[in-house]
């Protein structure tokens, strides 16, 4: 038995949702890579200690950019998952969720390397749980839809 795949004229949107996902990378890489610096934590260390973190402003700055990419990657999967299977029945409304996940993702990544710290992510993380709990609903139900009907 084989499935025939028909990519709905809207796709592209999803596509380009997808790749706009896909530049969080380098942003994360300069916010982190600049705390790194400012901090003096020195490779091959992934975090300042606990300990130094509490001493220096820096050090903890430079722990939150890290977190912050660290909590990108670690989402990135399944959000490109759910996007690009959504967007096979919901072009339109896949990518319209994927790109407030994205704009979620920034705001996440600016509020938790500002001055508010670890609280600061609060509203970037909500926004990118709500789109990625729709997208995942969209995703279910596509994938129900494809199953072969017996």
């Amino acid at each position: 038995m084989s499935l025939g795949l028909e990519l709905p004229a809207e796709y592209g949107y999803a596509i380009t949702v997808a790749a706009a996902s896909l530049l969080l990378n380098p942003y994360h890489m300069i916010l982190t890579t600049r705390a790194r610096k400012a901090s003096g934590i020195p490779y091959p260390n992934a975090y300042a200690t606990a300990e130094q973190a509490n001493k220096d402003p820096k050090a903890m700055a430079f722990n939150c950019a890290q977190r912050a990419h660290a909590n990108y990657t670690e989402n990135i999967t399944p959000f490109l998952g759910f996007l690009l299977i959504s967007s096979l029945e919901f072009p339109r409304a896949g990518a319209a969720l994927g790109g407030i996940w994205v704009l979620g993702r920034i705001w996440y990544a600016m509020g938790y390397t500002g001055s508010n710290g670890p609280n600061g992510r609060r509203p970037g993380a909500y926004m990118g749980f709500f789109s990625s709990l729709g997208l995942l609903a969209m995703t279910v139900f596509a994938s129900v839809k494809r199953l072969p009907q017996f």
